[in-house]
C-alpha cells in the first residue's frame, strides 16, 4: 500500500481566480513547485470541486485543456501528477463525487493501491479538509486561497503558510 498526498487545485497550486478555464487564467501560487518538488517520492494526485461544467460556464474540454497545461508546466520541473480526479457537478446536484463526500479519494484508493490512513489531503477550504478527514487521511489547511476563512471553521491536523510549508512538514514529520 502506498502513501499518497491528494491536492485541491484552485487556491492550493493555483490561484483561485473563480472557475478559471482559460490557460491565461492559470497561475501558479508563490511556492507550489517547491513544495511538489519536496513531494517527490509520494504519489501525488489532484482533487477538485469543478462546478462550473455542471454550471455551463466552461466545457470538460476547457478544463482539460487547462489541466494539460498544468501538467506540462509540472513536467518541466519533474512533477509527476499520477492523476486528476475531478467532481463537475454544481452542490445542488447533491452527487457522490463532490467534495467532501469521499468518492474521488476512494476511486485513488482502489486504482493505484493506496493507504489513505498514510495519504494526506492538502487544501484550502472546509471541504478540502473534510474531505481528508471523511477518507481517513492526515489534513493540512494551506493559508493561500480561502484558507485563512476555512482555519476559523475547521481543524485541520496542521496549518501552512503554503504548500511549501506543508510540504517541509510531511517530510519532517513523516518521511
Amino acid at each position: 500500500m502506498k502513501k499518497a498526498i491528494f491536492l485541491d487545485r484552485d487556491g492550493t497550486i493555483v490561484e483561485d481566480s473563480g472557475y478559471a478555464h482559460k490557460i491565461e487564467d492559470l497561475k501558479l501560487l508563490p511556492n507550489s513547485i517547491k513544495g511538489l518538488k519536496l513531494l517527490k517520492d509520494f504519489k501525488l494526485f489532484i482533487a477538485t470541486n469543478q462546478s462550473g461544467i455542471g454550471r455551463g460556464i466552461y466545457t470538460f474540454q476547457d478544463f482539460a485543456n487547462i489541466n494539460n497545461h498544468l501538467l506540462k508546466e509540472f513536467k518541466k520541473d519533474s512533477i509527476k501528477i499520477e492523476k486528476i480526479y475531478f467532481c463537475p457537478h454544481k452542490p445542488e446536484d447533491n452527487c457522490e463525487c463532490r467534495k467532501p463526500k469521499t468518492k474521488l479519494l476512494k476511486e485513488a484508493e482502489k486504482e493505484f493501491k493506496l493507504d489513505l490512513k498514510e495519504s494526506f489531503a492538502i487544501g484550502d477550504k472546509k471541504s478540502d479538509i473534510e474531505l481528508g478527514k471523511n477518507a481517513g487521511c492526515k489534513t493540512i489547511l494551506v493559508l493561500t486561497g480561502n484558507g485563512t476563512q476555512a482555519k476559523k471553521e475547521i481543524n485541520a491536523d496542521f496549518v501552512a503558510k503554503d504548500l511549501l510549508d506543508a510540504a517541509k512538514w510531511i517530510i519532517k514529520k513523516f518521511k
